[in-house]
């Protein structure tokens, strides 16, 4: 049996009234993330005698933990002054996730309950730009006054490490302007009466407040950091993000951008019912069902030429897998590539022409497959129309694949939502009309 299975089995017994200890230490020394993942288990009634069966500063620990549906339901649940202590206990950001999620007059009201000060924390923090780094940050940092000296800092430290999570103390001067970082193994090793002024290392790494999550995540992998200062638009600093909050941002983009390639949407499958899944859905497959019926209507064209070699339409299935297969595999490339900044579109032409590079190798080698296949079957010339067709359907493909998303991107629209269902859908009248016209064309030149 897991752990987690233990945890649950010890949980249950508490709920059916259990007094054994060992069952209350097992859930009280559980990881928080464990919690939250035995709750979302668990009935929305039982999910609330567990809860509160621990205190403000444990539940403020797991409620991060919970995904959006049962976090929500498990907040209205409660009282308000309940859910008001229990935010008390959070960091203000994380409190803020849960603020955000509740309608505007129950939000007024818990934040009427809470204290002031954690209050308004959590309200500055709200009027920042969703996915921003001001929506990200905790306004919680340690930094001191450019004139202090280091045994003045190590004080502040010492008296800010109870409620703050310090990896570097910064320096600011007297209008909270960032002026520099001093790393603690440096200022531990310092004469104590030196200034911090004189230690500091000037060339400090900040993102603005109106960074986009994503690029933050970017900074931090750029620059090896722990954590990174956020600042206003006077320079003045006003939060950190730290290395853990940018791990749950680089998974929430890549889930995002993955849903997004498939015409889709994370959240609907938290949040929405059956109904409002198939309307956000429904654009995405109309879009396609209309390129997809131009595929049809090439097929009917040629549809004199099926009559005469009807093997060919054996290898119209293979031909449009193939190139829409590989039309994907770049615009996943290209997706990546934009999001973790390895493609740049200052030098678009370096990805495209690695692609007409690969492109052309795969091209070849499905080329001289499918081309022996035909040749087998029906003749030299049928092969080498079959071969022709691949070679120019997957390079066609690789091309498209790689630089719709960076002209979307370009244009100001995001390459995830652009490249999914109708980059295969264009494979597939790509495909088709490549195939049968040159069909055609052989067979004309035959008679």
């Amino acid at each position: 049996m897991s752990d987690q299975e233990r945890l649950l089995d010890s949980a249950k017994r508490l709920l059916e009234g259990g007094k054994d200890a060992r069952d209350d230490q097992a859930f009280e020394a559980a990881h928080p993330s464990d919690i939250a993942a035995i709750l979302q288990r668990l009935p929305l009634d039982q999910q609330v005698a567990l809860f509160r069966r621990l205190s403000p500063e444990r539940a403020g620990e797991v409620l991060p933990g919970l995904d959006d549906t049962t976090l929500l339901a498990l907040v209205r649940a409660l009282d308000e002054a309940e859910v008001s202590r229990i935010l008390d206990e959070m960091p203000a950001e994380h409190a803020a996730d849960v603020v955000e999620e509740l309608h505007r007059d129950e939000a007024a009201k818990i934040l009427e309950l809470m204290e002031e000060g954690h209050s308004e924390d959590v309200q500055e923090i709200l009027e920042y730009p969703e996915h921003s780094a001001g929506r990200l940050m905790s306004p919680d940092f340690v930094a001191v006054r450019e004139d202090a000296t280091v045994e003045e800092a190590i004080k502040h430290i010492r008296d800010s490490i109870a409620v703050e999570q310090a990896f570097e103390l910064y320096v600011v001067d007297g209008h909270r302007h960032l002026v520099g970082v001093v790393p603690l193994r440096r200022l531990l090793i310092a004469d104590p009466a030196t200034a911090v002024f004189a230690i500091r290392e000037e060339n400090v790494v900040s993102v603005p407040t109106e960074m986009d999550q994503e690029e933050v995540a970017r900074v931090v992998a750029k620059y090896d950091l722990v954590a990174v200062a956020v600042v206003d638009r006077q320079h003045r600093l006003v939060g950190t993000i730290t290395a853990d909050d940018v791990v749950d941002i680089v998974g929430e983009e890549a889930t995002e951008d993955i849903f997004r390639m498939a015409g889709s949407d994370a959240a609907e499958l938290e949040r929405r019912t059956p109904q409002q899944v198939a309307l956000m859905r429904l654009p995405w497959v109309m879009a396609t069902l209309v390129i997809e019926l131009g595929a049809g209507a090439v097929i009917h064209y040629f549809d004199q030429t099926l009559g005469k070699v009807i093997l060919l339409a054996s290898f119209m299935p293979v031909i449009q897998a193939i190139s829409g297969n590989t039309g994907l595999q770049s615009v996943t490339m290209v997706v990546r590539g934009l999001a973790t900044g390895q493609v740049h579109l200052s030098r678009w032409w370096e990805p495209l022409r690695r692609q007409v590079q690969t492109s052309s190798i795969l091209g070849g080698v499905c080329a001289l497959v499918v081309g022996s296949v035909g040749l087998l079957w029906h003749s030299p010339a049928f092969g080498l129309v079959v071969a022709l067709s691949m070679f120019a359907s997957v390079n066609l493909s690789g091309f498209a694949g790689t630089t719709i998303p960076m002209l979307s991107k370009r244009l100001g629209f995001d390459p995830a939502i652009t490249a999914g269902p109708f980059e295969t859908a264009l494979q597939d009248v790509l495909g088709v009309t490549i195939f049968l016209s040159l069909a055609t064309a052989l067979l004309s030149w035959l008679t």
